[in-house]
Parts: C-alpha cells; sequence; structure tokens
C-alpha cells in the first residue's frame, strides 16, 4: 500500500498516531520516522524523559509534542494524549510505542479494519506472536494471566490485551471516568470499553523484542500488584452491578411473549439446563438474602453455567406485591418443620412485623419452602421443556 493511500485514509478517517515514550532514546527516532511515512498526524508525549529524547524530538518540530516536567506513568501519558488529540479534532487515534517493538509497517492493517468496519465504534488491538523465542517467559505469562480476566470481566475472547500498539475510538471514550495512570490503564481501558458498547477485537501484528536496544519499565513486582488489584475490582463491579445491569438491559427491551418465545422455549440450551436455571432463580429469590437476590444468582448461574437470563428472570418471585405472601407462607412453613404452634396472618407480618421476632423460624421456612418450590417447578419445567423439544424435532421421512 502507498503512503499516499494510508495518509489519507487517516486524514478521511479523523486519526492520528500518539507516541508515548520515557527513556527510548535509543529507538525513539527509528519509531518517529516510520511512522511519518504514513502520516505526520503525531502527537508526541514526553512523559519526564531524562535522557536525551528533549534533544531528539528537537529534530521534529513539525509533529505535535507534550512535554511533562515528571514521569508519570504511560496511563496518563496516553489519557493526556487522547485529551490533546481530541481537541485537534481527531476521533480516532492509534498508539505505538517507543521502545522498536512494534512495526509502523503495520499501521495500515489497523486503519484497513477501521475502514471495512460496518460498527465503526471499534477498538483493535495489535494481537502479537506471543510463541516466538524472543519473547520473553514474563511477557508470554502475563499476557495469559491478563487475557483470562478480560474474558471474565467482559465475556469476550482474545489472544493479546497487554499489546501497546493500539486503535482507541477517542470520541466514544471521551465520556468514561478512569482511575488509573500506569500499565494498569491499559487494561482498564478496555475493559470499561467494552462494558459501554465498544467492540474490542485483535488484528495481528508483527513484534520484535530486541534486548540490545529495547528498554522496558515495567516493574514486575509493583506493576503487578497494581495489575492485580485493578483486576480484583473489575471482578467485584462485574459481577456486582454488569452483569445485573445487562441481563436487566436486555430483559427491558423484551416484551414479555418474545422473552417466552427466544429465552424460555426457544433457547437452545438442554432441557435440564432451562430447568435447572428456573430452579436456581426460584430457590434465590424464596432465600432471606433480600438486596442481594439478583447479585448471587447471576454468579451461582455463571459459576454453574446455566442460563442467566432465566435465572435472573425467576428469581424476581419476590417482586414486592408478591412479599407478604412470601413472608407469610415461610413463616408457616418454619412453624411446621419446627413443631411451634403459632398462628400469623398477613396483616400481623406486613403491619408489625412479627417475623422478626421469629427470624430463626422465618430462615428455616424461607430455606425450606425454596428447596421445594423450585424442586417442583423445575421437575415439572424439565417435563414441559421435554415435550416443546420433542414437538419441535423434525419428523424422519419413512
Amino acid at each position: 500500500m502507498g503512503e499516499s493511500t494510508t495518509e489519507q485514509k487517516l486524514n478521511n478517517l479523523q486519526c492520528c498516531v500518539i507516541i508515548p515514550t520515557f527513556n527510548n532514546h535509543k529507538t525513539l527516532r527509528k519509531v518517529i520516522e516510520g511512522v511519518l511515512f504514513y502520516t505526520k498526524n503525531i502527537i508526541i508525549v514526553n512523559d519526564g524523559s531524562t535522557d536525551s529524547t528533549s534533544e531528539i524530538l528537537k529534530n521534529f518540530p513539525q509533529i505535535q509534542q507534550l512535554h511533562l516536567p515528571e514521569n508519570r506513568g504511560k496511563g496518563n501519558a496516553l489519557r493526556l494524549g487522547f485529551k490533546h488529540a481530541e481537541s485537534l479534532g481527531y476521533h480516532y487515534a492509534i498508539t505505538i510505542d517507543s521502545d522498536g517493538q512494534h512495526f509502523p509497517e503495520d499501521i495500515p492493517v489497523f486503519i484497513n479494519e477501521l475502514e471495512k468496519a460496518e460498527n465503526k465504534n471499534l477498538l483493535l488491538i495489535g494481537a502479537r506472536n506471543m510463541n516466538q523465542e524472543s519473547v520473553p517467559k514474563k511477557s508470554s505469562f502475563g499476557n495469559k494471566f491478563s487475557n483470562f480476566w478480560f474474558w471474565v470481566e467482559t465475556g469476550i475472547k482474545l489472544q493479546d490485551t497487554q499489546s501497546g500498539f493500539r486503535l482507541y475510538p477517542i470520541h466514544h471514550l471521551k465520556h468514561l471516568k478512569f482511575f488509573t495512570s500506569k500499565f494498569e490503564f491499559e487494561i482498564e481501558v478496555i475493559v470499561k470499553a467494552a462494558w459501554h458498547g465498544v467492540t474490542v477485537k485483535n488484528i495481528p501484528i508483527q513484534i520484535l523484542y530486541d534486548e540490545t536496544e529495547r528498554v522496558s519499565h515495567f516493574r514486575p513486582f509493583r506493576d503487578f500488584t497494581r495489575i492485580s488489584i485493578l483486576n480484583t475490582w473489575l471482578v467485584i463491579l462485574t459481577f456486582f452491578y454488569i452483569k445485573p445491569r445487562d441481563l436487566y438491559r436486555k430483559f427491558k427491551k423484551k416484551s414479555i411473549k418474545r422473552f417466552i418465545i427466544e429465552d424460555f422455549i426457544g433457547s437452545n440450551d438442554s432441557p435440564r439446563k432451562k430447568a435447572s436455571s428456573i430452579a436456581l432463580g426460584l430457590f434465590i429469590g424464596l432465600t432471606p438474602l433480600w438486596g442481594l437476590h439478583t447479585l448471587i444468582v447471576i454468579f451461582l448461574a455463571i459459576v454453574l453455567k446455566l442460563n442467566k437470563t432465566i435465572a435472573f428472570v425467576f428469581s424476581n418471585i419476590s417482586l414486592p406485591p408478591f412479599i407478604p405472601f412470601i413472608l407469610f407462607a415461610s413463616v408457616q412453613m418454619g412453624n411446621y418443620i419446627l413443631g411451634d404452634d403459632q398462628s400469623f396472618n398477613l396483616s400481623e407480618i406486613t403491619e408489625n412485623f412479627e417475623v422478626l421476632k421469629h427470624l430463626k423460624t422465618y430462615i428455616i421456612g424461607s430455606l425450606s419452602l425454596g428447596v421445594i418450590v423450585a424442586s417442583t417447578l423445575g421437575i415439572i419445567s424439565y417435563v414441559l421443556f421435554l415435550f416443546f423439544q420433542k414437538k419441535k424435532a423434525p419428523v424422519a421421512n419413512a
């Protein structure tokens, strides 16, 4: 692909290239010159370098430069670069590391992928071949570790989540809040982007690890600890907010009829899986874990690999109109199991909260009621699903 073609595409897509750099004087000039072959829309963020970086950059007055007085971290440099790019009217930014591991020749790969994509709300991550002999073992392990947690947090499987060679849709990211400023920012940004509807995918790129020139500023203990803390927080948010939010939005968009046809009867899950999902939802919905039903049922549905939508819907058996009846039935069940001879009526439970005086009775009763209802309706639904499955099965030709 010719120089002018790629440059024109970059201009048409309002895309620039951001190069964050910190003490990479051995490779910086080569990287800049390589990028200049494709575009002059370059923003250099000098993150407080103490080597000859400033002198090198004096030779490139034609490109945008941000010079920070002290090193604040790669994440901070990228965020400042995004903000500056947006102020200049760019909608996309390709980021490339200045340590020489990336090939500017791969810039057209990003541009072509963006150009042909129907959905332009796209974040591309260059996927490196981590099986090359030159790739350090710690980098390969760290990448696999990061890929796993990204899948847990977003449900998206990627080959490489740590590559710094990326294309960001900065006009779609400007309203998101970020809190990290070091290497972990590159994880935070792709997770939050995915949570907010940005398509995140890999594209293959070349990679070069030349230890004679490359200078890595990744500090294994400190930065790995930061990344681990970030992933812990993101996982908590995933299970306690993001997944319940997504299920609620999905269910809200559908009518009851559509839900029954598509997710309930028409789901490709087996009858056993759908029936088990119903049983799980009913059991959790009848337990005394008020306020935590949705969080717990989503977590267990994921762990047990059940249908999250079905489990979520049936956990809502404890909607406000049904609560008095559930409390009453639970207390009566508890009385029966414990052999207590105490009578209650709905008005006592709803007005005087008498159930709180007999918490043991209520808890035992609600758990028992949950087991009975979940088991009974789970078995009934399993039989019905088998019936519908056989009814839908094509009749074999004689």
